[in-house]
């Protein structure tokens, strides 16, 4: 449940909207859903009409992005400036990328958290349930936010609220308070940020000129709307929310038509009565069923009703097969229970829907987290726990996704090959390519023949080929 729908003692309301004087922009249509994607992901108690025993939204979720991530590297790249700042940075989004990518499905969208500690820099993941949109920009873009975060100490809760905004001139101005309540239902009484020492050298308001953002990297869904047609992204299951909760209902209905179905021995009523010594009589009646008549008239009767499996278990397929489409997953991905894992190598361009969403879902994440090294580099400095070089978001981090479906390296290098084979590519070039040196000017060129193409180098003399 989201922390944000809180009520204050006495009957008040008081929330984030009243604490900071703002208006969620979210729909209601869009919280409904919001709230629907959770439920269908965490619930694992079966009610009188829905049985989630089969955790569709998790093997979807489960199943992208250990596909996502599957040939995934990330490392700085050769020469780049800052490398030793670079590395700390990957190495904190290494510790939170699959549960940034999992809250990214489940919600639509999380944000990456960036903040230095003792240990150094960390990430934290703030899901769908614990951010409030408050502002776009043209580009549909959240530049005034609000998150909350829960801390449980002894008895007492105490909920963070922190407003991000950022003005015309690109300046992030960050507003904090903390509540405490007996209960978690309340967010209770403002106290200072300094009654707990995690929020100790925070201060009611802070400004950071220059960032150009709310300082959180967004990790958002590529497909669209389909709930309101707002800007608000939607979780990669939300066009099959419908199936799924038909599925759900499926499984109820077939457990039910099971607990129906089993065997019944139709008896007399009073062979199943306490018997003149208080004891029970040997008949248990979860097998047989007791007729209050006659019981030379009723005797013993056997009850099996004739089950109707088959067609529960084909609708059931058809459920799976369609929520595949919806979603745009590889077919028999979920349909079909003999279907095995694979890796992004192993889906190729003709399975067409599935290889476009995980090429979606690799940008995606590529995306978060080059704008994650520009957000380190402005803040870094901004905090002064880095003064190197410029980060370069671009050319500063080499990312891999291995032979996946966003290319091939083996063909890749097989075609350099043919074009170096062919004149039409200079060696150089395709060498600097596979041991991933720059290749962009002579001087670059000069050190891949040095280093890598002697031969080469004693025959060309100085120049260039």
């Amino acid at each position: 449940m989201s922390i944000f729908s809180a009520l204050f003692e006495q009957g008040k309301v008081y929330n984030f909207e009243q604490a900071f004087g703002v208006k969620d922009i979210t729909t209601s249509e869009m919280q409904a859903a919001i709230k629907d994607w959770a439920q269908l992901y965490y619930q694992t108690e079966a009610t009188k009409d829905e049985d989630p025993c089969q955790r569709i939204p998790v093997a979807i979720v489960s199943k992208l992005t250990k596909t996502t991530f599957s040939e995934y590297v990330a490392a700085p790249a050769k020469q780049s400036s800052g490398s030793e700042y670079m590395v700390s940075i990957l190495a904190a989004l290494e510790r939170v990328r699959k549960k940034a990518m999992q809250q990214a499905l489940i919600g639509g969208q999380c944000f990456l958290k960036p903040f230095f500690g003792p240990s150094g820099l960390s990430f934290s993941v703030i899901s769908r349930g614990n951010y409030m949109p408050l502002g776009l920009n043209e580009r549909d873009e959240i530049t005034d936010i609000g998150t909350a975060e829960r801390t449980i100490e002894g008895r007492r809760y105490y909920t963070f609220l922190e407003r991000r905004r950022v003005d015309a001139g690109g300046n992030l101005i960050i507003e904090s308070k903390l509540y405490q309540s007996e209960t978690s239902q309340v967010l209770g009484y403002e106290v200072p940020l300094t009654a707990l020492d995690k929020y100790a050298n925070l201060v009611p308001e802070l400004v950071l000129p220059g960032v150009g953002s709310i300082g959180l990297i967004p990790v958002r869904t590529p497909q669209e709307n389909t709930v309101d047609g707002s800007p608000d992204p939607v979780s990669i299951y939300a066009p099959a929310s419908g199936l799924i909760h038909n599925i759900n209902r499926n499984e109820e209905q077939l457990n039910r038509e099971f607990e129906n179905g089993r065997s019944r021995v139709i008896a007399s009523a009073d062979m199943l009565k306490t018997g003149e010594d208080g004891k029970k009589k040997l008949l248990k009646d979860d097998l047989f069923v007791g007729l209050d008549d006659d019981p030379d008239t009723v005797g013993i009767t056997i009850f099996s009703p004739a089950l109707r499996e088959q067609s529960f278990l084909a609708r059931k397929t058809e459920y799976l097969r369609n929520v595949e489409s919806l979603i745009g997953l590889k077919r028999g991905l979920l349909s079909e229970v003999e279907a095995a894992d694979r890796t992004a190598k192993e889906i190729t361009s003709s399975e067409g829907d599935y290889n476009l969403t995980i090429i979606d879902f690799q940008q995606m994440w590529e995306s978060a987290a080059r704008e994650s090294i520009r957000v380190c580099d402005v803040i870094g400095r901004l905090y002064r726990v880095y003064n190197g070089p410029q980060l370069d978001p671009v050319k500063g981090v080499a990312i891999s996704w291995g032979n996946g479906i966003l290319y091939d390296e083996d063909q890749t290098w097989a075609d350099y090959k043919d074009m170096v084979a062919r004149g039409m590519l200079k060696p150089e070039i395709a060498v600097g390519w596979y041991f991933d040196m720059p290749v962009e000017t002579p001087e670059d060129l000069q050190k891949v023949r040095e280093k890598y193409m002697p031969e080469i180098q004693q025959m060309a003399g100085a120049g260039d080929m």
